[in-house]
């Protein structure tokens, strides 16, 4: 058995953390649900406390107060909870009945709305210098909702003892829906408004309308119908909203009258104002409930609107229902309340069809009815917040009828939307088309003048290289004008001119052919005619040269090679003395192998590469093959063309005076 190998190692046991492990990871930790609690109990803190100090400013400076700061203090804690949407009741009545105060001022409620966005929101980030990572939604969203709703059942148990008491029923289902739906849209947005949370929401809807607005291609769709529903919905609420100020102004005086009715003070008055400013939303949706038809109720049995207004005859004073129109019926300045509908129809219908344009018509004018319906939804909703009950019995209805409203919008918004939706969808496909047309017209247009600008361009160009090469021309062409014709004689002579400047000297002289046997071999065939020649000298004086050879091709240089100029080499007397042999004239030495090189690469006797040196020694090679051609005199005569020849012209002389091949 002492030669068996175990086949496992044996683990070793986990260690247990130490202290200060434990302590640093606690430390290190997310702070999760603590941070949470803590930023909902913040936020609910920080709006108590705002709502606090306005009315215990207002308390200070009212000169007769009805009761202690702990009145105050209670008045407070309800405002807070009304913001929430909160339903009231007041205790203290003539009638010893109970009163509802059911009417939520809807900017007060944005105070306390925006709290528990940011407090979620907050909760979700991670810190500023990035060292802990986000908190789970779930841990975040619950966090701030316990911690908002503890402070929450705190005020509302300290409520209890004010003289506006909180309807426990509203408590309960008011207070948590506000602070749920505000802490979801905070952590939604912390986390980039992802499409999951609401596609899971929209699950919830019936199959068919799910497949609608779920599908692949259809959540665009669905957005333009939102985009489309928001934008009516805030024509809609605007223009209730200068429909109140227009009456406003209107009724000025009755306005004033109540204002200063209320209230002698000026801190009683301050709080009138800011009353009014608060229940400013609240009469912009009044406005448009008024505009849409069904208008507002003001009592149980008595409403307003653009047909006919029956306010109730009991009304307290207030600034903002001295606007409400006078009682009887409708007038025409009444009924033209009716633009503010067809103005957010007509927006409506914009939007989807400029969004549509890809659509056919039939599926511009479905999504225009859901977006009909999107905004009879919103406007519902908002009508229901804006109203409430003001007391018992005639003031039992206060505000909006919701579902009136959201029919009359949804009346208005398929009857309108749709149809302009479907106009401005087949009109703008024909827009389409016409720019398109419009813009390939003007980029051909614009193609074509710019090959003409480059034709005339190039046309200006090629006449100013020819204006700058006619002083030239002319002067040559009036050098040959001028010029005689000349004679062969003259040509003759010239040629024999020519001879003797390239002859060599008279040392050279007198073993060399005359040179009147040179002229004679180089004169033309007439002047031969004319001048009879002496055979006999000139083969007597030299032997008759060997037949030249045929003459090698030169091969042009490239473009980036220049030739160099051959110097000529000073002949010493005694190779000029000797007669010329027979042989073939020797190679030129390998020094002028280097006539033929590259301008910008000079001689050197270090080679940079090998590539450069092997094309030297070719280009070397290649010239010592070459047979050399005799040297042309330099101040010769240029060759007459063929104009000015007029017959044949003669044979030019041989370059070196002797060497030619046939007598």
């Amino acid at each position: 058995m002492t030669g068996v190998i175990p086949m496992t190692a044996r683990r070793p046991s986990p260690r247990r953390p130490s202290n200060s492990q434990l302590l640093t990871r606690v430390r290190d930790r997310s702070p999760g649900l603590a941070a949470g609690l803590v930023g909902g109990a913040v936020a609910a803190g920080l709006g108590l406390g705002a709502l606090t100090v306005l009315v215990m400013v207002l308390w200070i400076s009212s000169p007769y107060p009805d009761s202690g700061p702990g009145g105050a203090l209670h008045v407070a804690a309800a405002l807070w909870l009304l913001a929430h949407g909160v339903e009231l009741v007041r205790a203290d009545t003539l009638s010893g009945v109970p009163a509802p105060v059911g009417v939520t001022p809807l900017l007060l409620s944005v105070l306390p709305v925006w709290l528990v966005h940011r407090a979620a929101r907050d909760a979700v980030d991670a810190d500023e210098d990035g060292v802990a990572p986000p908190v789970g939604a779930r841990t975040a969203w619950a966090g701030v909702v316990l911690g908002y709703l503890t402070v929450g059942a705190g005020t509302a148990l300290y409520a209890v003892g004010g003289p506006l008491r909180p309807s426990w029923a509203w408590t309960v289902l008011g207070l948590p829906t506000v602070v749920a739906l505000s802490a979801g849209t905070g952590v939604w947005t912390a986390y980039g408004r992802p499409r999951g949370p609401v596609d899971r929401l929209l699950r919830l809807l019936p199959g068919e309308t799910r497949r609608v607005l779920l599908g692949p291609r259809e959540r665009e769709k669905f957005l333009v119908a939102v985009r489309a529903a928001g934008a009516a919905v805030a024509v809609c609420v605007g223009g209730g909203a200068g429909l109140v100020a227009a009456s406003s102004v209107w009724h000025g005086d009755l306005a004033r009258e109540a204002f200063l009715q209320l209230t002698e003070g000026w801190s009683g008055r301050c709080a009138v104002l800011l009353l009014c400013v608060t229940l400013v939303p609240n009469a912009a949706v009044w406005g448009a409930a008024y505009a849409l038809g069904p208008g507002f109720a003001l009592g149980t049995g008595h409403g307003v609107g653009p047909w006919v207004s029956d306010p109730a005859p009991m009304l307290p004073p207030f600034p903002l229902l001295a606007a409400v129109p006078d009682a009887g019926a409708g007038t025409p300045w009444n009924w033209a309340a009716g633009v503010v509908p067809l103005a957010a129809g007509v927006t409506m219908g914009w939007f989807v069809g400029r969004g549509g344009m890809r659509w056919s018509v039939r599926r511009t004018a479905v999504i225009a009815g859901l977006a009909a319906t999107v905004c009879a939804t919103a406007l519902a909703v908002a009508a229901g917040m804006a109203g409430g009950p003001l007391g018992v019995g005639v003031l039992a209805r206060f505000g909006p009828v919701w579902w009136q409203v959201g029919g009359a919008a949804l009346v208005w918004g398929v009857g309108v939307a749709v149809p302009v939706a479907v106009v401005v969808r087949v009109c703008g496909g024909w827009v389409t088309r016409w720019r398109t047309a419009a813009a390939t017209n003007a980029v051909t247009r614009a193609a074509a003048k710019a090959a003409e600008e480059a034709s005339r361009a190039l046309s200006l160009a090629q006449a100013r290289a020819t204006a700058s090469r006619t002083p030239e021309v002319s002067r040559t062409t009036a050098s040959r004008t001028t010029e005689a014709p000349r004679t062969p004689a003259q040509k003759a002579a010239a040629q024999k001119a020519a001879a003797q400047k390239a002859a060599p000297p008279k040392a050279a002289a007198q073993t060399a052919a005359p040179p009147k046997a040179a002229a004679q071999k180089a004169a033309p065939p007439k002047a031969a005619a004319t001048k009879a020649p002496e055979p006999a000298k000139a083969t007597s004086a030299k032997p008759p040269a060997p037949a030249k050879p045929p003459k090698t091709p030169v091969v042009a240089p490239r473009a980036d090679v220049t030739l160099r100029k051959k110097t000529a080499t000073p002949v010493p007397p005694e190779a000029a003395a000797a007669p010329p042999s027979p042989r073939t004239p020797p190679k030129p030495p390998e020094s002028e192998a280097y006539d033929l090189l590259p301008a910008d690469e000079p001689v050197e006797d270090v080679w940079r590469d090998e590539a450069l040196r092997a094309r030297w020694d070719a280009l070397r090679d290649e010239l010592r093959n070459r047979t050399p051609e005799p040297d042309a005199p330099t101040d010769a005569e240029p060759e007459p063309t063929a104009a000015q020849a007029g017959p044949e012209p003669a044979p030019p002389a041989p370059e070196d005076g002797g060497t030619s091949g046939t007598p």
